[in-house]
């Protein structure tokens, strides 16, 4: 089964919409959505309560207080209960049809975390360009500190079988929580895909909250977990044994 964990954060203006054309997409293994509402101050969490999903696996929770896309996503980890995991953003900026494509390479044993670049040479999408320079430059750091070679870091769009992300601790309470899944990932042995996917940026106006605060908090996020954190704290008792290596310490 696969999970899409959704964070929600005062949607509303789109949300039938969104929860429309996501309960109609089409999967090839059985779904689960889990909805985590971080404390929406609009109609965000009446709307989904009050939606008629086909999909009878639909979990939905809210958080006490606004805390962040980071902490949202951690907590849709914890509940879910599929055998593989996706972030799925609650905006039409990321393609859902192209969910079966990057579930692939996991269904087939070639890959444990499969990553969707928006920059991964496609031959058609075109950028613009500060908000790709500096993802281009934030992954580029990512690269050189963590050993991993990506395209784009930052990316939503990473799947992952459940048993490496439930059992990794994750702190990051907003966008930091990207680069330190990143970071941590880079400390186990796991095959790493990476395959080019559509994107289609909402503005400003559109609700798109990730500010250049958020590009700043990044950059610090990767010095940090990547050079400074304890890595001893990094990860689970229950992380199976065939992803660790040396220095992948455990609790």
């Amino acid at each position: 089964m696969l999970s899409l964990v959704i964070p929600i954060y005062n949607e509303s203006g789109h949300l039938d919409e969104f929860l429309r054309h996501l309960d109609g997409a089409q999967f090839p293994i059985e779904t689960e959505f889990v909805f985590v509402d971080d404390c929406s101050s609009d109609d965000s969490l009446t709307q989904l309560k009050s939606f008629s999903f086909k999909n009878p696996r639909v979990e939905i929770v809210s958080q006490e207080k606004n805390q962040g896309k980071g902490a949202a996503v951690r907590r849709g980890f914890e509940i879910a209960q599929g055998e593989y995991i996706v972030v799925q953003d609650a905006d039409f900026e990321y393609d859902i049809s192209e969910i079966p494509m990057l579930l692939e390479p996991l269904l087939a044993g070639k890959a444990e975390v499969v990553y969707g670049s928006r920059f991964k040479k496609s031959g058609h999408q075109v950028h613009r360009t500060f908000h790709y320079l500096i993802n281009r430059f934030l992954t580029i750091v990512s690269n050189a500190l963590s050993g991993l070679y990506l395209t784009d870091m930052e990316t939503c769009y990473k799947l992952f079988r459940a048993e490496i992300i439930q059992n990794i601790h994750l702190q990051s309470d907003r966008f930091g929580f990207e680069p330190e899944i990143t970071a941590k990932l880079a400390r186990l042995k796991v095959k790493v895909f990476e395959i080019p996917i559509s994107y289609f940026p909402r503005s400003y106006m559109e609700g798109k909250k990730i500010t250049w605060r958020d590009g700043v908090a990044a950059l610090w996020h990767i010095v940090h977990f990547n050079v400074v954190a304890n890595k001893a704290g990094f990860f689970k008792e229950a992380m199976p044994s065939k992803y660790k290596v040396k220095g992948a310490q455990l609790l």
